[in-house]
């Protein structure tokens, strides 16, 4: 019994984060509230340079699981980011798999928060991490990769023929297509402005005692 009960303590404080596991529900709630709500403004601004799209999708998703933790962060995003689009679709088509992308993002993140290291800048160590695994399994593998499948059904955009004519013969294959999107199309572009921005707010983070963030 003993032992059980040391396995579901641990996997709750890994599910949840050490914020989240000291507040009363009715607080937890309003800290999701406030999240899902950032995840949903979020939606609202864009900005554009010419073929790049710049938004803080990524820096919101990602700053939500670090104070929340994986699982109420994966939720605050995926509905945020459902609410957003609903609000703001500009009459596109809802993609689930963008949805799926940024909650993974959030889940991730807090997740890779419970790494054990524990020394003086070891958050910007996490952050790295949290960069790194976002961008290739998130960005990538479930983003791009669900975007490859749905414009191979409908055709893919003239911009993204364009690059995939001019820079690879015209060949669409799914890594071609994935460079496209990461280089020439500016995700690689927007999301380091995001992952710039993080490294920015650690040291606000630190400074709000009222998270009793545990970021080293």
């Amino acid at each position: 019994m003993q032992t059980t009960e040391k396995k579901a303590g641990a996997w709750k404080r890994f599910l949840y984060s050490d914020l989240m596991l000291g507040l009363s529900d009715a607080r937890q709630i309003a800290y999701i509230a406030v999240l899902t709500a950032l995840c949903i403004a979020v939606n609202f601004f864009e900005i554009k340079f010419g073929d790049v799209q710049f938004s803080f999708t990524v820096f919101a998703s990602i700053l939500t699981g670090m104070i929340l933790g994986p699982v109420y962060g994966f939720v605050a995003v995926f509905l945020g980011d459902a609410i957003g689009f609903l609000a703001n679709s500009g009459g596109f088509l809802y993609m689930p798999w963008v949805g799926l992308s940024v909650a993974m993002m959030a889940f991730l993140a807090g997740a890779m928060m419970k790494l054990p290291l524990r020394f003086k800048g070891s958050v910007y160590v996490k952050l790295a991490i949290i960069c790194v695994s976002t961008l290739l399994l998130c960005s990538v593998g479930i983003n791009t990769t669900g975007m490859y499948f749905y414009y191979t059904g409908v055709g893919f955009s003239q911009k993204a023929l364009g690059y995939l004519s001019e820079y690879f013969g015209g060949v669409n294959l799914y890594w071609t297509y994935a460079l496209v999107r990461l280089i020439f199309m500016g995700q690689l572009l927007n999301s380091a402005l995001n992952f710039a921005l993080l490294f920015a707010a650690v040291p606000l983070l630190k400074a709000a005692k009222p998270l009793k963030l545990r970021l080293e």
